[in-house]
C-alpha cells in the first residue's frame, strides 16, 4: 500500500497570493518596504509618488506617500492627481487582498474631491464597505472603493471614490 502525503496549500484557501505574500514578509518597515518595491517592479506608475504599503488586510489598505519635487504643482503643494494616483494605489491593493481569486477586477471610474491645499505627505486609507462575495457577481458587478486622503496633520485633503468592474475569471 503506498503512503499518500498531503502537501499543505502554498496559501489558506480564500487567501489571495498578493494578501498571502504581505502575510509572509515581516511586520514592520522592513516587511512594507519589500512589498511596496515589488509592488512598484509589477506597477511601475505607481513608483511616480514614492509609495509605502504601511497596512494590507481585505477590505482595508493604508498607503503613504512623501511630498518630494516630482508630486508637486506649480504652487508648490501636493499635486491633486498625484493623489489620485495614491488613491489608485491603494484602491489596487486593498482590491488584490479582497477579490476572491475566481474573480478578477479593473477600475472603470474615479470621483475625486479636492477638499484643500496639500502641503505635506499624504495618508491615503482605502475601505471596502462589504467583502466581495462571489454569489453576487453574476456576470460582473460594480465595487465601490472608498479612499480618504489625510495629510501628516490629520486633515482630509482628498476624498476619492474608484468603481471597480468585478467578474468571473
Amino acid at each position: 500500500m503506498s503512503e499518500q502525503h498531503t502537501v499543505a496549500p502554498a496559501r489558506p484557501a480564500g487567501v489571495t497570493p498578493t494578501y498571502a505574500l504581505w502575510r509572509r514578509l515581516p511586520s514592520g518597515i522592513v516587511g512594507a518596504t519589500v512589498f511596496s518595491l515589488g509592488m512598484v517592479a509589477r506597477v511601475p506608475y505607481f513608483g511616480t509618488i514614492l509609495p509605502l504599503v504601511r497596512e494590507l488586510e481585505p477590505g482595508r489598505c493604508v498607503v503613504t506617500s512623501p511630498k518630494w519635487f516630482g508630486v508637486h504643482n506649480h504652487i508648490g503643494t501636493y499635486h491633486a492627481i498625484a493623489a489620485c494616483n495614491l488613491a489608485e494605489t491603494a484602491m489596487g491593493m486593498l482590491m488584490e487582498a479582497s477579490t476572491p481569486t475566481d474573480l478578477r477586477w479593473i477600475p472603470k471610474g474615479m470621483t475625486s474631491q479636492y477638499l484643500t491645499k496639500a502641503t505635506t505627505g499624504l495618508r491615503a486609507v482605502a475601505t471596502l464597505a462589504d467583502p466581495i462575495d462571489p454569489a453576487t457577481v453574476g456576470e460582473g458587478r460594480d465595487v465601490v472603493v472608498d479612499i480618504a486622503i489625510s495629510d501628516k496633520h490629520g486633515v482630509e485633503v482628498v476624498h476619492c471614490a474608484i468603481t471597480c468592474w468585478v467578474t468571473p475569471r
